[in-house]
């Protein structure tokens, strides 16, 4: 990938990103987060000198890897995959700017404990499978705000700051939609939450219409 296909990309998204958003708000922000989780540490200074400023990845050793290679650009990095126990302190140590995918309050208790042993402190969102899919990781929306409300009480040196989910597996865009309206409803109950972190390459443009404000794009950017 070049510059200028980088910037055509780009402007591609923004374009559909703001679109996407002037039909529910002119004041609605949506962040973009790009996923580069199959990119080059190359391709991601390619489209951060385009603009783009906020990376996601999905493997702790990738984002130790890329970042570390990319250390002399102020890149926002992102964690969004499923952090396995054992993989805690090193995403600790890489100190992302948002772990998108605290999916259980059993890896909230034990991410919690390694944060308080290395006086740290970490931004999460809580990850709903609004969906009920079993393919997918997240607590079920039923249970999500006392989850939230436990997190909250228990793990001091998680910051929750909002919520994510993976849209319903399915070309059905009402189910779609549902899933995202379910998460949309879950975030509008909880104070003070910023981020309400739904959309991917697919349907990112459903998410917004339900009020996504952040949205995670890959293939799409990195094409």
């Amino acid at each position: 990938m070049d510059l200028n296909r980088a910037i055509l990309n780009l402007d591609e998204i923004i374009k559909r990103v703001e679109d996407a958003r002037r039909k529910i708000n002119e004041h609605h922000i949506v962040q973009i987060v790009a996923v580069s989780k199959y990119a080059s540490s190359n391709d991601i200074k390619i489209l951060y000198e385009a603009g783009q400023r906020a990376f996601g990845e999905n493997k702790v050793q990738d984002l130790r890897d890329k970042s570390n290679i990319l250390k002399d650009y102020p890149i926002s990095w992102h964690f969004i995959g499923r952090l396995q126990k054992n993989k805690i302190n090193n995403l600790i140590d890489l100190s992302p700017v948002l772990f998108h995918s605290l999916d259980s309050f059993e890896l909230a208790i034990e991410l919690d404990k390694k944060l308080k042993n290395k006086n740290k402190k970490m931004n999460c969102l809580l990850q709903i499978n609004s969906a009920k899919e079993n393919t997918k990781a997240g607590v079920m929306p039923e249970v999500a705000l006392d989850i939230y409300k436990k997190i909250q009480d228990n793990c001091l040196n998680i910051n929750l700051l909002g919520v994510m989910s993976i849209g319903a597996h399915t070309s059905n865009k009402d189910e779609i939609k549902k899933s995202f309206d379910i998460t949309r409803n879950i975030f509008d109950k909880i104070s003070n939450a910023k981020f309400c972190s739904m959309g991917m390459s697919g349907d990112f443009e459903i998410a917004i219409e339900s009020g996504s404000n952040m949205v995670r794009i890959g293939s799409l950017l990195f094409k």
